[in-house]
């Protein structure tokens, strides 16, 4: 197991409502004539900051984040500071980890940013790290990059780069105390598979915002877990694309939040070639007072997108009162020549008439609402498929689940 620790790569200088509970938000489905992505899903995207104005809550995009619990980053007043983070790759035999300098022309290659606090982190770090797996290559161990806040603020470039029929599994594990803005490149390249585990499990205290790009090649696969559980603010922006036809991109999320958390997840998924496909389903927990969970999915089917199969889904479980859930599902239609496109949100309370079968059969009220919430996110848990990440992310569901009893 070859290792190598890169701590400069970070630390460096639409329409649509909130869900009631026990609602079920169809979201919004538009078809348009020509395709404007950047101006429908966000903010034109760009690497330059001067091009995004400061936001001041009103706009589409922000209106959900509390702008004065990101700590600077989305007015510019922020700067590193402090530690930083720590950062420690685990990487097998054959996997490239450098660090390298601004004019890597693999940098934006996924994508480019589409809000300011993207911009500001792409226009600060001073060195990113590029993780490349060659051609061909098939990995039997995960590849382990673990990013640890040891206070102060942040900025960060991170690429993971598969060759041609490249697999690999990745994780990408957050822990510590920092206030963070980075963004995040996957290239895929042709008949490529990649699966990416990120999981958000700060101290209480941390702020992080991350656009996650991907660029998906001809006839690839891609699958990303997101789990959050920690964090005092966590903005998370996954964006698919795809490089060619019969690219296939599954998007799985896991987060538990808790009293005075917020936790945001906006994702896109464009198609913008024919014949791909893509799987969005996202699952949350909500607990204590002021718990704020904020799902934004938006998927494009451009009009060249022929043959595009693809479905999201959202479901909010709310254990207590004072907890609140913003879930917007957003489907975009500029061709008719589809197989398939769907989307749904639903959030609501435990269901009494599962409470009362496990209770008629002599589990007691607490011990039968973990099972209904271990059931509700087994699924996505298990899309993991690493042992020793699956029995972390049970853990800390029972531990939170705990906190909620005490």
């Amino acid at each position: 197991m070859a290792e190598a620790q890169n701590s400069p790569t970070l630390g460096s200088a639409r329409a649509g409502g909130p869900a009631p509970v026990g609602s079920t938000t169809a979201g919004s489905i538009a078809v348009a004539a020509e395709s404007t992505v950047a101006t429908r899903m966000s903010a034109p995207p760009s690497f330059d900051v001067a091009d995004f104005p400061v936001p001041h809550g009103r706009e589409e995009e922000w209106r959900f984040t509390p702008l004065e619990r990101l700590r600077g980053l989305h007015d510019g007043t922020a700067v590193a500071t402090g530690n930083g983070v720590k950062v420690e790759v685990q990487a097998p035999e054959g996997v490239t980890v450098e660090a390298v300098g601004r004019d890597d022309a693999r940098l934006g290659k996924a994508g480019a940013p589409v809000d300011r606090v993207a911009a500001q982190a792409y226009s600060v770090f001073e060195k990113a790290s590029v993780v490349s797996v060659p051609k061909e290559t098939v990995l039997t161990e995960p590849i382990r990059i673990a990013v640890h806040g040891e206070g102060g603020t942040a900025f960060g470039h991170q690429v993971i780069e598969l060759g041609a029929f490249a697999e690999a599994v990745v994780v990408i594990d957050h822990t510590g105390d920092a206030v963070l803005a980075a963004n995040v490149d996957y290239l895929l390249g042709d008949g490529a598979k990649l699966t990416v585990v990120s999981v958000q499990d700060w101290d209480d205290k941390a702020v992080h915002v991350a656009q996650h790009n991907a660029l998906v090649g001809r006839d690839a696969s891609f699958k990303s877990v997101v789990v959050t559980f920690g964090g005092d603010l966590v903005r998370l922006h996954p964006r698919v694309r795809y490089a060619g036809p019969g690219g296939e991109a599954e998007l799985f999320g896991l987060y538990f939040t808790d009293q005075g958390q917020h936790q945001e997840h906006r994702l896109l998924v464009d198609h913008n070639v024919p014949h791909c496909k893509s799987h969005v389903v996202y699952k949350g927990a909500l607990q204590g007072d002021d718990a704020h969970a904020v799902w934004i999915g938006d998927v494009l089917i451009e009009a060249k997108a022929e043959g595009t199969d693809t479905y999201e889904m959202n479901r909010n479980l709310v254990l207590t009162d004072g907890a609140r859930v913003d879930s917007v599902p957003n489907l975009e239609i500029e061709t008719g020549e589809i197989v398939g496109a769907g989307h749904a949100s639903t959030t609501g309370r435990f269901d009494d008439e599962q409470l009362f079968y496990l209770m008629a059969r002599g589990i007691p009220e607490y011990e039968a609402r973990r099972l209904v919430v271990r059931g509700f996110f087994a699924e996505l848990v298990q899309q993991i498929g690493l042992p020793d990440i699956e029995e972390r992310l049970i853990a800390r569901i029972e531990e939170e689940l705990e906190a909620a009893v005490a």
